[in-house]
């Protein structure tokens, strides 16, 4: 998002103080361009085994540029939408929403009937880390995909960020492989896991995000 505003006339993420070079805040960031996105994507492949499944995070922007070049690569097979529930900031419209790119390696079914092709789920306010996501939006999509059996699955992050979606794969009983270029998001990150191992405890969030009216899709009771 930052590569599509202005200085001066939009919020940038992450904190200038914090920038290692004349270009990134806390990260470089991932340039949106077509030749750039296919290498990457193709990468991805390679490493997912097949008959698995693949999420990709897009706001409106990439949604419109970067989605299409997805189906060159693998199949897709349906686009969920991420209400977060609370308002957030945007010109000519505010953002209320992301957006999931779901497809596959080869076939492989939903772990159930029941989701549905949004997912309410409330924005993290306050983070330590920028662009920190709730935790249940992984859970969802480690949920949804992964098979009952006895068998554990791998879930991969290439961009670990704040650790979430590790969170994610612990409580949904998965193993986790995560990187990244941030030496910050990686010290954030084993700093959180280490200590969800240890007592339980998420130190970067203390309460469930998921809407009540959605708990059950994670197995939980709707509460607060």
């Amino acid at each position: 998002m930052n590569q599509h505003l202005s200085l001066g006339s939009g919020r940038i993420v992450g904190d200038y103080s914090e920038k290692g070079d004349h270009d990134s805040r806390w990260f470089t960031e991932f340039h949106d361009d077509p030749e750039n996105y296919r290498i990457f994507l193709k990468e991805v492949h390679r490493v997912l085994k097949n008959d698995r499944h693949i999420f990709i995070m897009f706001d409106s922007y990439s949604l419109i540029s970067l989605a299409p070049i997805v189906r060159e690569v693998f199949k897709v097979k349906n686009l969920v939408t991420w209400d977060k529930v609370n308002i957030g900031m945007g010109h000519y419209f505010r953002r209320q929403s992301e957006f999931l790119v779901f497809a596959s390696k080869g076939k492989r079914p939903l772990s159930a009937k029941n989701f549905p092709d949004i997912w309410k789920v409330k924005r993290i306010h306050k983070s330590k880390y920028p662009t920190q996501k709730p935790v249940e939006i992984f859970e969802l999509m480690i949920k949804s995909s992964r098979s009952n059996n006895a068998n554990p699955f791998v879930v991969i992050d290439p961009f670990i960020g704040s650790g979430s979606s590790a969170i994610a794969a612990l409580r949904q009983s998965c193993t986790f492989i995560g990187c990244d270029v941030s030496d910050v998001a990686l010290n954030i990150s084993k700093s959180r896991i280490q200590k969800y191992i240890k007592t339980g405890i998420d130190e970067l969030q203390t309460g469930s995000q998921i809407d009540p009216t959605q708990a059950h899709l994670l197995g939980r009771e709707k509460s607060q």
